[in-house]
């Protein structure tokens, strides 16, 4: 598998469960529905890294906590506000364990560990907890100052967007850092 589907593939699981739930919301699904099949992901998706004897980062446990959690509320109140605003308590709890030093080792593919070196996570892994608080604030303003449909399209668009572009920022940034750590051992085990 090559690097950049290696770094991707984490990332995009850890979030399927929200991008199944915006997405149906979007397409006018029942908020009951929405939120019961986004639960279901996030469980089946657990289900199965036990079923198959893989590692579950904490990212991937407070995740279901709080889909679960959050999701039943949700349903037990039908009140489209809390779903609105659900997100970005989610993105604050996310943004505080992103502020744990070196999250994202999980997440670097076989090449770079070992390579990158440990400043570029630190900084990287604050700049991904920055991104999370800005998207909690700018989430409850829309939230509360927006209708459900426009709400909906902010958060088809921006998170998704803003984070895309952290990531393939982050990934140029990582790969060119990766490639002069590889060239520079190349040269170094050449005979003189």
């Amino acid at each position: 598998m090559n690097p950049f589907m290696q770094a991707v593939r984490p990332l995009a699981a850890d979030m399927l469960s929200t991008f199944v739930f915006v997405g149906l919301r979007l397409a006018g699904v029942d908020l009951r529905l929405a939120v019961g099949l986004g639960i279901a992901i996030a469980v089946a998706q657990i289900g199965w890294a036990l079923y198959a004897k893989k590692p579950i980062g904490a990212l991937q446990w407070m995740s279901l906590g709080l889909i679960t959690v959050l999701g039943g509320v949700s349903i037990l109140t039908d009140d489209p506000r809390f779903v609105m605003v659900k997100p970005s308590i989610i993105y604050i709890v996310v943004g505080t364990v992103m502020l744990q030093p070196y999250w994202m080792r999980r997440y670097m593919p076989d090449i770079a560990k070992g390579r990158l070196g440990e400043r570029p996570l630190l900084i990287a892994g604050y700049v991904w907890a920055a991104l999370m608080f800005a998207t909690a604030a700018i989430n409850a303003y829309v939230a509360m100052s927006y209708s459900l449909t426009t709400w909906a399209l902010f958060m088809a668009i921006f998170p998704m967007a803003s984070k895309a572009a952290l990531f393939l920022g982050q990934y140029g940034v990582f790969r060119t850092l990766v490639i002069r750590k590889v060239r520079a051992e190349r040269l170094a085990a050449q005979p003189a």
